[in-house]
């Protein structure tokens, strides 16, 4: 369980950067060397390369070298554990709304009873 929570909280931390949303973005296209990635950025390489070490180590990327060119590609399988927790929440939060919604009805309805009675 304690893992698993480092694997959250790893995959949110990784997510909270605008840069680095942008970048998951563009490799959602397909797999790009890290050149082609920075290019959109108005930030030095080395800046880029410790945003994408924060996505590799959180497991949303990997990496390959191939002479000089490091390549990256996106392992969407690790988004799932973001999306599980998020329906989790989602069902949570549903069923409590629901459970309220049920109990404001009650009392519109009981206030309707009471106010037939006075007239």
């Amino acid at each position: 369980m304690a893992n698993q929570s480092a694997q959250l909280d790893g995959v949110f931390h990784a997510l909270s950067d605008p840069t680095r949303r942008a970048v998951l973005q563009r490799l959602g296209k397909g797999a790009a060397p890290v050149s082609e990635l920075a290019e959109p950025f108005e930030m030095a390489l080395p800046s880029l390369i410790k945003h994408l070490k924060v996505l590799e180590d959180a497991g949303l990327v990997k990496s390959e070298k191939e002479g000089r060119v490091r390549t990256y590609e996106l392992v969407p399988k690790k988004f799932a554990t973001a999306e599980r927790w998020l329906s989790d929440q989602r069902a949570l939060w549903e069923s409590r709304l629901d459970r309220l919604d049920t109990y404001l009805h009650a009392l519109e309805a009981e206030e309707q009873t009471k106010a037939k009675r006075r007239s």
